[in-house]
């Protein structure tokens, strides 16, 4: 893994574990906020527990990422994060007063970058083929070594 990669999922990864950890430890301050999504998913008796078990995904998520550990599959746990978290933590369109309103909207905007970067480390490759590209090319090679009497019309 090129080091550019190694660092850039490492500063990723850190907002994270960060959360995540302040989530496992103190889960009731984040109560109020996740209960705006989980009274809406029926999970309101479950919120603190919730926050917990989303802190978890952080943490766990985030230290795979950052060690190159499954990173596609800890990117694609962590966007399942970070969405409920930037629904329920950072509605600034329900903020009447400017100066939370603006706050809320950078923290907002802020998770919809670490969002996108999530999304491009759960596509990222590191420069080899995709799975599907691999497979596409693994049919296509093993039709070409079919002898012509198991292929139809083949004379």
């Amino acid at each position: 893994m090129s080091m550019t990669r190694r660092l850039a999922r490492t500063l990723l990864a850190s907002m994270f574990v960060v959360g995540g950890l302040d989530a496992l430890r103190h889960p009731a301050t984040k109560v109020p906020a996740a209960q705006k999504v989980t009274s809406q998913l029926g999970l309101a008796d479950t919120t603190e527990e919730m926050v917990q078990l989303n802190g978890a995904v952080q943490v766990a998520g985030g230290v795979a990422l950052a060690l190159g550990i499954v990173p596609r599959v800890a990117a694609v746990a962590l966007i399942g994060s970070i969405v409920p978290t930037t629904l329920a933590g950072h509605r600034f369109w329900e903020e009447d007063e400017p100066a939370n309103k603006a706050a809320q909207r950078i923290h907002f905007l802020k998770n919809a970058g670490l969002l996108g970067g999530l999304m491009l480390a759960a596509l990222d490759t590191e420069g080899r083929p995709s799975l599907s590209w691999r497979a596409h090319r693994a049919v296509e090679h093993a039709g070409e070594h079919l002898p012509s009497v198991l292929t139809p019309g083949a004379d």
